[in-house]
């Protein structure tokens, strides 16, 4: 099917806006973005007007948890069914929300991305890790639980693999790679929600980072680096890792670090002001976030600053509409990179063109209202450079396209 899209502007995803433009959208690909003056005949088309066409949106870093609340240790508590089956609901949400690609850092995401290409159920595009790989007692251990149980999780087939030592980590990733991972996410440093390690210090070192990334690579995968503290940051760059998830502690040895080798920063705003915000994590990990937020915003300046390369992410890991740092509020890392200092285009770009490059050799042509890119297409109501807030209401975000298909109307 042809689509026409007439609108007041164009944001291409890279590059400046276009005024009275038209997109070209056939089948699964976009034919023609530009002028409308320049724009080719298109007869039988259907065609639709806008305030303003846009790609869709991609959100860098999210999880398909199925989870209802921040407490983790519900992944080994809960029926993988009934949170398989909240994720059918997340997905929607997801694309009401204007995202039509994700990259999934730890979840059960190999397996709904087959749901969603077969067409069983409505989603973004997902390009999924498997099981996130943690160190024992790093931040992907359940920390309270007998550590029988998560082996045996992680045999069959669950979201957090331990794994110590080069040989375990290179069989790590190779199980990843038997499930079709599309990239490889590990933990390298401390977190917020697991209970007894530190942000701030390395987990995994140096040569279990580098055997994890040349595995990957030799399947053309790249690895994504949780990360908060500088330690982990610099082995984790100086091994190879493509992308650093937060940055927290990231300083400008660490920003000059990752222009020379061209790693990427993804953001994750949203998960740490909805969490402080709703008060609802466990005192524990409160303490450890109100510790480092402002450090956080601090990093995605100088980052900014030093032109690092970011793409945004939001860490979106939860169910329900009313939940906080729940899928369908996506949106709202955009306004957040807003208030840190990001012109409104450069939290678009962050949001659209960066994210396939997050993924390396695996990146699809999308993000970009380019002929001969994905047809994954937004029109809104109302110009988001004006108010960028637009972008985390669904309620303005009037049409969707995934692969050609208008998915929201």
């Amino acid at each position: 099917m042809t689509y026409t899209i007439e609108a007041a502007q164009l944001i291409p995803g890279r590059g400046k806006p276009v005024q009275d433009a038209v997109v070209v959208l056939e089948d699964d690909l976009v034919q023609f973005a530009g002028p409308a003056a320049q724009a080719p005949a298109t007869p039988g088309a259907t065609t639709v007007t806008a305030d303003t066409v846009m790609p869709g949106l991609w959100d860098s870093h999210v999880h398909l948890f199925g989870l209802r609340s921040s407490d983790l240790n519900d992944l080994l508590l809960e029926p993988v069914a009934l949170r398989a089956a909240r994720c059918v609901t997340d997905l929607r949400r997801g694309l009401d929300a204007g995202i039509t690609s994700v990259r999934e850092v730890g979840g059960l995401g190999v397996h709904l991305a087959r749901a969603t290409d077969e067409g069983t159920i409505e989603g973004p595009r997902i390009y999924a890790a498997g099981a996130a790989i943690s160190i024992t007692g790093g931040h992907g251990d359940m920390h309270s639980f007998p550590l029988p149980w998560m082996h045996a999780a992680a045999e069959t087939g669950g979201e957090l693999r331990l794994a110590d030592g080069v040989s375990e980590c290179v069989k790590a990733v190779r199980e990843q790679l038997r499930r079709n991972a599309k990239l490889i996410k590990i933990y390298a440093s401390g977190g917020v929600l697991s209970e007894v390690d530190h942000p701030i210090h390395q987990q995994f070192t140096g040569p279990e980072i580098r055997a994890m990334v040349e595995v990957a690579g030799q399947a053309d995968r790249i690895v994504a680096a949780h990360c908060h503290g500088k330690p982990g940051m610099m082995a984790a760059i100086s091994n190879g890792v493509r992308t650093i998830e937060h940055g927290t502690y990231l300083d400008e040895e660490v920003a000059d670090a990752m222009l020379e080798t061209g790693t990427i920063l993804v953001t994750t705003r949203t998960i740490m002001q909805e969490l402080v915000d709703s008060g609802e994590i466990p005192a524990y990990a409160m303490s450890k976030l109100e510790a480092v937020i402002q450090r956080h915003a601090e990093a995605l300046a100088i980052a900014r600053e030093k032109g690092v390369r970011i793409a945004a992410g939001t860490d979106v890991a939860l169910s329900g509409a009313n939940v906080p740092d729940s899928w369908g509020r996506n949106g709202r890392e955009l306004s957040l990179l807003v208030t840190l200092g990001f012109t409104p285009l450069d939290a678009i770009e962050a949001a659209t063109a960066a994210g396939p490059e997050t993924l390396g050799p695996q990146a699809p042509k999308s993000g970009q209202l380019v002929a001969g890119y994905d047809a994954d297409v937004l029109i809104l109501n109302g110009d988001p450079l004006a108010d960028i807030t637009i972008l985390s209401q669904p309620d303005r975000i009037a049409g969707v396209w995934k692969a050609g298909i208008r998915v929201k109307s």
